[in-house]
């Protein structure tokens, strides 16, 4: 449930809300191969990168509640997301600038 909300919160002001994954999805891979194919042509870079990011965050965030013991924290994982997209966009990375995703 988490990482629905996470990916609604992302996906949702890109107006990418449709391709949030289903109970019906066997796997993170077939859910993004399956989304990929729905995007417009000249945001499928951007898609992946902001794929990429994501599930990296994601991770991050649950290796943080494991080993750590951080409670899960939305919030903090969107903030970490919006910080890292900001660097990577400053670094260069045209396609999530190009999906809309400010900075």
């Amino acid at each position: 449930m988490f990482a629905r909300q996470f990916w609604f919160s992302i996906l949702d002001p890109l107006n990418l809300s449709g391709l949030i994954s289903t109970r019906h999805s066997n796997s993170f891979a077939e859910w993004w191969r399956k989304s990929w194919r729905k995007v417009r042509k000249q945001d499928k870079k951007g898609f992946n990168s902001l794929v990429i990011l994501g599930a990296w965050i994601l991770w991050k965030h649950r290796i943080s509640c494991v080993f750590d013991g951080s409670a899960p924290n939305l919030r903090a994982a969107l903030q970490s997301f919006k910080d890292e997209s900001h660097l990577g966009q400053v670094g260069g990375a045209k396609g999530l600038a190009a999906l809309g995703l400010g900075c």
